[in-house]
Parts: structure tokens; C-alpha cells; sequence
């Protein structure tokens, strides 16, 4: 089960993760629905890019911009949290909404907590893959911690400040000079 688009639903992804013993190179992506490491979409580009259901997942050391060229085959792309405490997939989920205009699926795997996701969600997740430790359900509240933003993010544009009116003001921005 994953969260996505505010709901728990049932994931019918497979998230490969490679062993010590593998090689992006030499190793073997399973049919159905996949999500593959960057790697292996790199090594094996050729015959990955020929499937229908194929997505991609970057490692929070890795450069969204790897993906430039292939982001419209992807229907999932997903991002992993080594830890709890790694907050460089937040910089890469931005990136691919905002300067790389991906639409499709942006889900965030690996060390995914309650705490996360409000935030993941400002960035442009979209699909949440828990910790599998934690109930779902209690992650899913994650998503209505807060009634309001005070930054601007890719899910908000305007700063809190430009969007309220204060009394006998205009809104902030919106003064005709």
C-alpha cells in the first residue's frame, strides 16, 4: 500500500533494488510494472526504454537533470530517502516538477515518515511509500498538518504575505503604481 493523491491505494509497482552482488549492467529487471535505479536505466537503456511500464528512481546523490532526455517516458519516478535526516530528495523532486516539468507520478521511497510528507508534498510528491514499520494511515494525516503555507514552494507560488489582505490594503503586489 502507498499513499497517492491523498489516498491509500494498493501499489502495483516493484521497486528493484540491486544487492552487493549486482551490477546495473548484469542485472535482471523483472517484467510488470518496475521501478529501476538510475543505474540500471542508464546501463541498460536500450532495452528498458522498449517497455510500457517502466519507471525510474534516483538516489538522493544523484542529479535529476541525468533524466533530461528520457522524463517523458516515465510514468513513476520516484525518489529515495537513505534516512530520515537527508533532506537532498526534497532539492531533486523540485527540480524535476519546476525546471524539468515532469508530470507524471513523483513518489518518495525509503526513510518516508509522517513528519515528511506535508513538506515532500510542497515540492511535488505526489505518492508517498511509507516506512513499512509505521501505519499508513497515521502517515496519510501527514499530509493536513498544516491549513496554511507562509513560503512559496512549487505547490505555492505567492508568499503568504502577497496572498493576504490586511485591512484597508490591497494585497501586497497587487497595488497599481
Amino acid at each position: 500500500m502507498i499513499i497517492k493523491n491523498n489516498a491509500i491505494v494498493k501499489d502495483d509497482w516493484i521497486v528493484l533494488r540491486l544487492n552487493d552482488q549486482e551490477s546495473p549492467e548484469d542485472v535482471v529487471v523483472p517484467g510488470g510494472k518496475v521501478v529501476v535505479p538510475l543505474k540500471v536505466w542508464l546501463a541498460q537503456h536500450d532495452a528498458l526504454q522498449q517497455r510500457a511500464e517502466i519507471g525510474v528512481w534516483l538516489a538522493s546523490d544523484e542529479l535529476a537533470e541525468n533524466l533530461k532526455s528520457d522524463i517523458e517516458k516515465f510514468s513513476v519516478i520516484a525518489v529515495d530517502f537513505p534516512k530520515f535526516s537527508d533532506g537532498r530528495g526534497y532539492s531533486i523532486a523540485y527540480n524535476l516538477r519546476a525546471r524539468l516539468g515532469y508530470a507524471g507520478e513523483l513518489r518518495a521511497i525509503g526513510d518516508v515518515l509522517r513528519d515528511q510528507l506535508f513538506y515532500m508534498q510542497r515540492v511535488g510528491f505526489d505518492a508517498f511509500a511509507p516506512r513499512p514499520d509505521r501505519k499508513i494511515e497515521d502517515a496519510l494525516k501527514g499530509l493536513t498538518d498544516f491549513s496554511e503555507v507562509y513560503q512559496t514552494s512549487f505547490d505555492q507560488k505567492l508568499p503568504l504575505f502577497r496572498r493576504v489582505q490586511r485591512k484597508g490594503n490591497p494585497p501586497a503586489g497587487l497595488v497599481n503604481e
